[in-house]
């Protein structure tokens, strides 16, 4: 397979028990409580099972995302929050930014945390069935598709519920504008890899995977200045994967480039693309194995030992070395001192998110139902002491250990 894709670790959580005593005070809103706790226990389950599909996690989401919407939505009639947004505490870790918690005692960031969660999931899942061994073009196009839902997830929660925390996030926590901006475009980029796999396998004009790399590239090189104001101790490594990807595909927008020069009789302008390739991927290989020294959340693969960039390689050197037989047989073109300006659009076959959506609100929450809870009735005893907090701990992801790679592309 021709992908590999940098993660970061899943968002943690501690428990939440949605034990409103007294408060929820009659037996419909008592299961709306008892309904919640169910749904979120199941919906954080099936972030690392591997029999989870996107169909099984649409369902998990739906199902507790309708529910807590009833804590957010107004349902009395009037434009005042929700009584019980501010009712229960959650507690949520960061993905850059190891076991510390951060807290917020509101639903929306609840809604938008999980959220979040949801979207990685649909990366790692996209990633998982990246890394097969054999991906058929069923499989190929669910990759696209879930790197594409994720983009649209993380673009709703910055638009719609992000700005509607009363706390802002704080700089290189995951609900700030810069670590959201950047997952979109990299989903983006990510997408778009699995385009430019199937344009190269149905051998589709050069100068369109050129465009389409271009393309890809600068969606990487703008994440990675969307990060650059960020600690350096928690986001350098994921800026390395970001840099080697820009320059990774950069190599194949000149590599590719220059074989549409050659089909133009641009001989000498094509030589000069194609060792700008070169220098390209050189860069791309460094950064590789700078990204392997960088500490900090990710992978520990080896990008540069991996069949996917070997091939580009071997492209590069068989190309150039065609070119150079060529001019040195029928053109004679002199070689350019500067490499061409690379100004290419792609028409065809760039990736924008799949708009998304928050489920309707669960035919459980109704305004008779709402109007049971009764925040006069709730815990009354401030001398009593507040329970230590548990600790948030990892998420225990699954161990995926690198398949071998043969260098297939998506068939």
């Amino acid at each position: 397979m021709t992908h590999w894709f940098h993660r970061n670790p899943l968002k943690a959580t501690a428990p939440v028990s949605f034990n409103f005593y007294g408060v929820a005070s009659s037996p419909a809103a008592n299961k709306i409580c008892n309904d919640l706790k169910m749904t979120r226990a199941r919906l954080l389950e099936m972030f690392t099972d591997l029999t989870c599909n996107p169909e099984i996690m649409k369902n998990a989401t739906d199902a507790y995302f309708s529910l807590l919407q009833g804590f957010i939505a107004s349902l009395d009639g009037t434009t005042q929050e929700n009584k019980m947004r501010f009712f229960q505490n959650f507690r949520w870790t960061d993905t850059l930014q190891g076991n510390t918690a951060s807290a917020q005692q509101d639903a929306v960031f609840e809604l938008a945390s999980m959220g979040f969660n949801v979207a990685l999931w649909y990366t790692k899942f996209a990633s998982r069935l990246a890394g097969k061994e054999n991906v058929t073009e069923a499989e190929a196009k669910e990759v696209h598709k879930s790197l594409k839902t994720a983009a649209g997830i993380f673009k709703h929660l910055k638009e719609a519920l992000i700005p509607r925390l009363i706390t802002p996030a704080e700089k290189g926590k995951d609900l700030e504008t810069r670590v959201i901006d950047t997952f979109i475009v990299q989903c983006q980029a990510e997408a778009q890899e699995v385009t430019i796999a199937r344009a190269i396998e149905l051998k589709h004009n050069a100068s369109l995977i050129a465009a389409l790399s271009f393309e890809t590239a600068n969606f990487y090189q703008k994440a990675d200045h969307t990060l650059n104001t960020l600690e350096p101790d928690y986001s350098g490594k994921w800026r390395k994967y970001l840099q080697l990807k820009q320059y990774f595909y950069m190599a194949y927008a000149f590599c590719y480039h220059g074989q549409t020069l050659l089909a133009s009789d641009k001989c000498g302008e094509s030589i000069r693309s194609l060792q700008e390739a070169e220098k390209c991927y050189s860069k791309a290989e460094a950064l590789c194995k700078e990204y392997r020294q960088t500490k900090g959340p990710g992978s520990t693969a080896k990008p540069s030992e991996q069949v996917f960039f070997l091939k580009l390689g071997a492209l590069i050197t068989n190309t150039l070395e065609k070119c150079q037989r060529e001019n040195g047989f029928i053109y004679f073109h002199k070689v350019p001192d500067e490499p061409p300006q690379l100004e290419l659009k792609a028409s065809y076959g760039l990736a924008e998110p799949v708009p998304f959506e928050f489920p309707p609100l669960s035919d459980q929450c109704t305004p008779e139902v709402y109007a049971t809870f009764d925040l006069t009735r709730g815990p009354k005893d401030e001398k009593a002491k507040p329970k230590q907090e548990e600790e948030v701990k990892p998420v225990k992801e699954p161990d995926l250990k690198p398949q071998k790679d043969t260098g297939c592309l998506i068939s």
